[in-house]
């Protein structure tokens, strides 16, 4: 069905999900969906998750890098009576302010050099469902007058075009940092601000919750080891007593990043300490290559041998499959953070890999690489496993005459 750009306010939205509603009978502390969490931080955030979903209200999301902003909008829509309609996703910080301006309210043929169609942006793709505007404090204050606009009116117009379009759309904003200091320094409007922090919810980093550390490493001890066919399926109790007096400045992603590293180059039932990074061994972890001048490549070029060095010492003397260990690990990772910088536009990714969709889809398909999931994964904040409901940041955006 067309976009509309008539006013659509006090359009009927399905009723409320069954189960979701104050007196519906579950459990208000209840785990949201991908979400891994026990303690009683997390349990506010599940309560207050539920109890927001239904509204219309703007949410605000605050939670360091890896804390789990991204799950936590997606359950909002998802318990939300918007759950059958296009769920948009926008990373704010990846883009220059004329591409994301571009992005989120599309533009018309000729509006700019490159601009050979008309384009539909995310807020009209977003239309009677919900757009997560993820870094929201990366924008810049002339796109925030144009939210502004939006949050209040429910309106705005293309990218070189003259004609008012209505939306709408909830919004539900994430941000890595404290917007009151982004205020008093001059890079956040004060008034944006108040319009999108009528409900907020804090997200508490992994070292405030230790005591679901051991949940998390178990939960994508088995997903990493179902993925990669490895036998590992437990923990050696010194090597999840150094797990958990980490600090984990990462959170939950450098988390999972670890465990999955434990799964492909370890072998054997036991994620043992030696699995683990140097740096959770007592030792120092591995400077970075600088660069000494003689240009990039070369500094790329033993990076490359470093990690094959590595690769190989892992696997062992006895090691039969060192492609799928070496090269195969690294293509895997090239896919995933390809896709996650082109906001999991499969387009936009097999042009920037240089190769075509259906190889794409096929190199998916054969890495066990969710489609619509945010690299990120279950409980870091930038990934979610659940079904997906209506168009997501994952489909391209269509061309309209």
């Amino acid at each position: 069905m067309p976009i509309e750009t008539r006013p659509s306010y006090g359009r009927p939205l399905k009723p409320e999900p069954r189960g979701t509603g104050p007196g519906s009978g579950l459990d208000p502390n209840a785990p949201l969906p991908g979400v891994v969490g026990a303690g009683p931080m997390m349990r506010e955030v599940y309560r207050t998750t539920r109890q927001v979903a239904p509204s219309r209200a703007c949410v605000l999301i605050v939670g360091e890098t890896g804390t789990g902003k991204e799950l936590v909008a997606r359950a909002i829509h998802d318990l939300s009576p918007r759950s059958t309609g296009p769920y948009i996703r926008v990373n704010c910080g990846a883009l220059t302010e004329s591409l994301l301006e571009s992005e989120l309210f599309g533009h018309v043929k000729g509006s700019f050099t490159g601009a050979v169609d008309n384009r539909t942006g995310r807020f009209e793709a977003a239309h009677t469902g919900s757009i997560f505007l993820d870094e929201v404090n990366s924008t810049s204050p002339k796109l925030q007058v144009k939210l502004l606009r939006v949050l209040q009116e429910g309106e705005f117009e293309r990218v070189g075009d003259n004609n008012t379009r209505k939306v709408d759309t909830r919004i539900i904003a994430a941000t890595n940092r404290d917007l009151l200091d982004e205020i008093d320094a001059g890079r956040f409007r004060e008034d944006l601000y108040y319009r999108l922090n009528v409900i907020p919810i804090h997200l508490p980093p992994l070292r405030e919750r230790r005591d679901d550390v051991e949940l998390l490493v178990l939960f994508f001890l088995k997903r990493y080891a179902e993925q990669n066919r490895r036998e590992m399926r437990r923990v050696h109790p010194e090597a999840m007593r150094r797990l958990r007096e980490h600090d984990w400045p990462g959170n939950v992603r450098e988390l999972q990043n670890y465990v999955e590293r434990a799964v492909i180059l370890g072998d054997g039932p036991e994620m043992m300490v030696e699995h683990l990074p140097p740096q959770l061994r007592g030792e120092a972890a591995p400077r970075p290559i600088r660069h000494r001048g003689g240009g990039s490549g070369a500094d790329f070029s033993s990076l490359t041998s470093e990690l094959v060095r590595q690769g190989i010492r892992s696997a062992g003397p006895n090691a039969n499959d060192l492609h799928d260990r070496v090269v195969g690990q690294v293509e895997r990772e090239l896919i995933q953070q390809v896709l996650q910088t082109c906001d999991r536009v499969q387009i936009k990714a097999a042009a920037r890999l240089g190769i075509n969709r259906n190889t794409l889809h096929k190199k998916l398909s054969e890495y066990r690489i969710d489609e619509n999931a945010p690299a990120a994964g279950p409980s870091n904040g930038d990934g979610d496993d659940a079904p997906d409901g209506g168009r997501t940041g994952d489909a391209p955006l269509p061309n309209d005459e």
